[in-house]
């Protein structure tokens, strides 16, 4: 299978700005494109999310949290770091939203910035949980996607010029990234919650952009 193309830093930016400035709830578009290509995490890790995962009860944002092994793909608990500003400033764009819209809040206006804790961090225009879809495989084993959320990431792509990309984009953006930085491999696969150091390679091995990169920076 093909891997997801590694977006370059001027393709995400308009990416972003596309997103912003059209469709249904541009606050929240530029919320899941950033936190998906600022964390690396799965769609259905990100419909199950709750707003606890994210904020404090005093509404200050968790720099250290972590995907519950509850809603990670693979089972396994691990650690994501709402450390980076430009997804913070996006999410709490789109939170601000929600609160002043009503969507999701509780009577406890003082903790979690009047949002349901237990809530999802994101929700579709009407103010509704993403909804997962239940497969199984050939062996029985059951597997979940959320649709909704995959058509929109291709939608977002599309409108911003950039064909044949998904939240996989996403994901394989934040890897090679992380490679290109020098972070090494062992903490990379910590982020993405491989089974095995072999799978963070395979998603970083040939990036078809770096060289083109490379060279678009030589004069």
């Amino acid at each position: 299978m093909a891997k997801a193309p590694y977006i370059e830093e001027g393709r995400l930016r308009h990416l972003l700005k596309a997103a912003g400035i059209s469709g249904e709830s541009p606050l929240r578009n530029v919320a899941l494109l950033t936190t998906v290509y600022g964390t690396g995490m799965m769609l259905t890790e990100i419909a199950r999310m709750p707003v606890r995962a994210y904020l404090n009860g005093d509404g200050s944002v968790r720099v250290k949290s972590c995907v519950d092994a509850a809603i990670a793909y693979n089972g396994k608990e691990r650690p994501i770091y709402w450390s980076n500003a430009k997804v913070t400033n996006a999410m709490d764009a789109y939170l601000a939203y929600r609160t002043d819209q009503r969507q999701g809040t509780t009577p406890m206006a003082t903790a979690f910035r009047g949002l349901d804790p237990d809530g999802p961090l994101f929700s579709t225009g009407e103010g509704q949980p993403y909804k997962l879809i239940e497969r199984r495989t050939r062996s029985g084993t059951p597997s979940y996607s959320c649709d909704s959320l995959s058509q929109l990431f291709r939608k977002l792509h599309l409108q911003a010029g950039i064909e044949g990309a998904s939240a996989m984009s996403g994901r394989r953006t934040f890897a090679v990234r992380l490679a290109n930085n020098g972070f090494d491999l062992r903490h990379i696969n910590e982020l993405l919650g491989h089974e095995t150091l072999t799978a963070t390679k395979r998603l970083i091995d040939a990036d078809p952009v770096r060289l083109g990169a490379i060279v678009a920076r030589v004069i």
